[in-house]
């Protein structure tokens, strides 16, 4: 028998883990919740999730990022997708690299200004972010995939299921 996949939801909002958890026990998964990236180490390190939907703004403006690298930079945590959770507008591109794409947008007037930018590829599914932080310093990270807030069944679980 399969062994029930386990997902962590990280958000510093009560109410969005509870619709959340809620879809997804429905389904069958085991959810396992933390409220900002401190919790969210313990619970990867001691849990060993499946997956980790990453909320962006929590105790700062982006702990979600921060946790996000810090997932990707650890051997230990490098091979736990995540998906983050955002009600920023995804852009979309089907270039070959998101990452190329962004630095477009970053050139271009209408999204220069922007401190983060949502890219996926709308031909494979390549996801990536690029935000600007306090100091004005661009970074850089792929990622799974967006689920938006507010959280809509299908399209979090159609999510979900490409990844787990």
């Amino acid at each position: 028998m399969d062994k029930t996949k386990k997902i962590l939801i990280v958000d510093d909002d009560i109410d969005v883990i509870t619709v959340v958890k809620t879809i997804l026990t429905k389904e069958g998964y085991e959810v396992i919740s933390a409220m900002n990236k401190t919790e969210a180490l313990e619970k990867l390190r001691n849990q060993k999730p499946d997956l980790a939907i990453l909320d962006v703004m929590m105790t700062t403006h982006y702990e979600g990022f921060e946790l996000a690298q810090e997932m990707l930079n650890n051997p230990e945590f490098k091979d736990v997708p995540f998906l983050i959770q955002s009600s920023i507008d995804i852009l979309v591109t089907s270039k070959a690299s998101v990452q190329d794409m962004a630095r477009e947008y970053r050139k271009d007037l209408n999204f220069k200004d922007l401190q983060v930018l949502l890219v996926k590829n709308i031909s494979d599914g390549s996801a990536g972010i690029d935000y600007r932080d306090e100091d004005g310093k661009s970074h850089w990270f792929p990622v799974k995939g967006f689920i938006r807030k507010p959280v809509e069944k299908d399209k979090l679980l159609e999510e979900i299921k490409k990844h787990i």
